[in-house]
């Protein structure tokens, strides 16, 4: 026994030794990680939180929307904008109160959010529909450079189609009709399915390629 006895205060003076040197550092260690487990869940909390306001406010957007309400719609859209940008929400709400805006022939209401959402959204599909009707909306506007600009660079392959088909327009706008037609052209190639909207689509724009006469 007397051999264990020793033993053990060996080992005890060891681990004094030990922990005499390495002590403060394992605590600082544990420490360390209590507070990174407490701000990765402080942050996931936020983040689901963010994610349910936002989610709160887009509704505020589609409920004016649904009502034609392009002055509620503008003010909630604004409101996610600025508070929860880093959502998939802010874009969608921007794109639903611009369409709205559009729609009532508001075009610099309805440009503002596209920009927003063309250039800061977090998703890139939704970074291309937002470029695509910003480029439309700019056609309308006679701002023709700034449009096409905004087709650059090529988007998605689910938007090539509706990319070529409105840089036709801005072509043909500017009179560049050979351009135009190799665009519009551009766009029924895309257009190979078979699905109703493809078929409507690739029909306009073959009305559009033949009305050129070029």
């Amino acid at each position: 026994m007397a051999v264990y006895d020793l033993e053990e205060q060996e080992q005890i003076s060891e681990l004094k030794a030990w922990w005499a040197q390495y002590g403060n550092l394992v605590v600082a260690l544990a420490v360390a990680a209590a507070v990174a487990s407490v701000g990765w869940q402080g942050w996931q909390w936020y983040q689901n939180r963010s994610a349910v306001a936002a989610g709160g406010l887009y509704y505020a957007v589609q409920q004016a929307a649904e009502q034609q309400d392009a002055h509620k719609a503008r003010e909630a859209a604004g409101r996610l904008i600025g508070e929860y940008p880093g959502t998939v929400s802010a874009q969608l709400g921007a794109l639903l109160s611009a369409a709205l805006q559009f729609e009532a022939g508001d075009l610099v209401n309805a440009r503002a959010p596209l920009e927003w959402a063309a250039d800061k959204g977090k998703d890139p599909a939704l970074r291309d529909l937002a470029r695509l009707r910003l480029a439309a909306v700019l056609l309308q506007q006679g701002e023709l450079e700034a449009a096409l600009a905004r087709l650059q660079p090529a988007p998605s392959a689910a938007y090539k189609a509706r990319f070529d088909d409105l840089r036709g327009d801005i072509l043909a706008a500017q009179g560049k009709l050979v351009e135009a037609r190799a665009a519009y052209q551009g766009a029924i190639d895309a257009l190979a399915g078979d699905g109703d909207e493809a078929v409507t689509l690739r029909e306009v724009v073959r009305v559009k390629l033949e009305s050129l006469g070029v």
